[in-house]
């Protein structure tokens, strides 16, 4: 039963390419006569067409006169009594923070001790600023890297370490921040 249709298929799409290559042939299949290659007198020009009427036309701007400059005024009295006490409870307040939302490398996740030990000291001797975090839940151990505000940051560090652990990967984590790089 498919045989046959396929076989009709093809023959169609045969016929139509045949229809296709001598649709694209040349007009006609007898002889050509000689492309005449001797000079002849160019044919008379025609005349150009004026197109200026379609040409947008632009007036010239005028001289405009430098611009007077007022003088600054200083500001005085802009931050009152009770705006700088908000803005110094806010700066206690922010001082108790030590902590935020941000990113960690997971630089190991496994039931081996020996392996997550072996990357945690090859990360921590070719890079002592980095804070590292080795947690048990049992039989896991998750070896995190760092504290990042930002993902931008935690993408360059696990490029730093990305040949030291290959399978790291960023995760959210609530990081703790380190008031000294402020």
């Amino acid at each position: 039963m498919m045989k046959p249709y396929l076989r009709n298929v093809l023959l169609f799409s045969a016929f139509l390419a045949l229809g296709a290559c001598a649709a694209t042939a040349p007009a006609s299949t007898g002889t050509t006569a000689p492309i005449d290659t001797a000079k002849t007198k160019p044919a008379q020009p025609l005349p150009a067409e004026d197109l200026g009427r379609y040409r947008p036309v632009f007036v010239a701007p005028k001289e405009v006169a430098a611009p007077v400059t007022k003088p600054a005024v200083a500001p005085t009295n802009h931050v009152n009594p009770q705006i700088e006490q908000r803005l110094r409870d806010q700066a206690y307040t922010n001082q108790n923070v030590k902590y935020a939302q941000g990113y960690r490398i997971l630089a190991y996740v496994g039931l081996e001790r020996d392996k997550a030990m072996s990357i945690r000291r090859s990360v921590i001797s070719r890079y002592p600023d980095e804070t590292d975090y080795l947690t048990f839940k049992q039989p896991v151990f998750r070896l995190y890297i760092g504290d990042y505000l930002t993902r931008l940051d935690a993408e360059q560090a696990m490029l730093r370490i990305r040949p030291l652990a290959p399978k790291a990967e960023l995760e959210s984590a609530q990081v703790v921040l380190n008031k000294t790089a402020f």
